[in-house]
């Protein structure tokens, strides 16, 4: 029997550390869950031999209670990628074509291969942000568009107004997916009233996720709302047993601990906006990120370079820009004390003039 036992020391093992300031790669809330949460997570335990509801029913009703829609409205996932693949089998048949920017979060080139769909990408500006005009008129010939708001990877954000002209630019026959995953990090000024904005078009689904600012990425717990209509369809394709019973649990105890969750939320974006300034003071430009993460974009210094050897694990991307997550001060120094080094060593070995 000595093999299961190293086998269960080995899967605890391999869990993932709740606290680690190298690991800035994957957008995840740096802290563990709100305690009120961890103690309500306990309480599940002794039910696990129980199914979870045939569809989330309850949870369904308690997303749609918190943000003032109607049940009807909003689907439900496993994280907000299980909402995407979601609304691709419910809308898009193969050969259909998907807009996306470039570059994006990195699951919508997966979801669309996955759903055997014809991917067209538009190119970011050169502030980071979405070429709507671009997207609107590749959109015209397409099944579904995405927009991030926040955008991943960048976490800029495109006004409002602009978002609404880009809709009205789009055929009503072609969805467009509003994925919000960091949308708590959002000031209000910068929010778009989502249950609104699905009342007007019936061509949008909004997704989120307690997956970044909830710290639940672990539970794989996502939703997204729409019009009647259209959420009525998409219910139709909720997997059966498909959302455990933790999430029900998880979701009622952050919603009853608001309060915590906007001080956690304040305490990322403060550290956000400290590892901005330290850059710009090193003369390092970031995007004008409004998420729980920095991009630098490719330039005059090698990103992987820079960070190789460091142990800090960040997401690079193809045209040399990398995103790093925003973590604990210790991340933050962490990041910081690279940079630095990388600059001293370019100015040590830069010609004398």
């Amino acid at each position: 029997m000595a093999a299961p036992r190293a086998a269960l020391v080995e899967a605890v093992d391999a869990l993932p550390q709740a606290v680690n300031p190298l690991a800035l790669s994957l957008n995840e809330c740096p802290f563990p869950p709100l305690p009120a949460v961890r103690s309500a997570l306990r309480v599940c335990d002794e039910a696990a031999n129980r199914y979870p509801e045939f569809l989330p029913q309850r949870l369904r009703s308690l997303i749609a209670d918190h943000d003032g829609i109607a049940e009807e409205q909003v689907i439900v996932g496993a994280g907000a990628t299980g909402v995407i693949m979601q609304v691709l089998h419910a809308v898009t048949s193969p050969g259909d074509t998907i807009v996306l920017a470039a570059p994006t979060f990195d699951g919508y080139p997966i979801f669309a291969q996955l759903a055997r769909l014809r991917t067209v990408t538009v190119p970011l500006d050169g502030h980071g942000c979405h070429d709507l005009e671009a997207m609107a008129d590749a959109g015209r010939a397409a099944r579904v568009v995405v927009l991030c708001r926040p955008h991943n990877p960048t976490g800029t954000v495109e006004p409002a107004a602009a978002i609404e002209r880009f809709l009205a630019r789009v055929g009503a026959d072609t969805i467009v997916l509003l994925d919000e995953a960091y949308v708590e990090f959002l000031d209000a000024r910068h929010r778009i009233d989502g249950p609104s904005l699905v009342e007007r078009c019936g061509n949008v689904v909004v997704v989120r996720t307690f997956s970044k600012a909830y710290g639940l990425a672990g539970l794989r717990i996502g939703y997204g709302f729409c019009a009647r209509d259209l959420g009525l369809r998409l219910w139709q394709m909720q997997l059966p047993f498909g959302i455990g019973l933790s999430a029900q649990v998880a979701v009622a105890a952050s919603y009853a601990a608001e309060s915590q969750l906007r001080q956690r939320i304040r305490m990322i974006a403060a550290e956000r906006r400290y590892l901005q300034m330290r850059l710009r003071g090193l003369g390092v430009c970031s995007t004008d990120g409004q998420a729980n993460f920095v991009f630098l974009p490719g330039g005059a210094m090698r990103w992987p370079d820079v960070f190789d050897g460091t142990g800090l694990q960040l997401r690079h991307y193809a045209d040399g820009g990398v995103r790093i997550t925003v973590g604990s001060r210790q991340s933050t120094r962490a990041v910081l004390g690279a940079v630095t080094a990388a600059r001293a060593a370019a100015g040590s070995t830069a010609p004398s003039g």
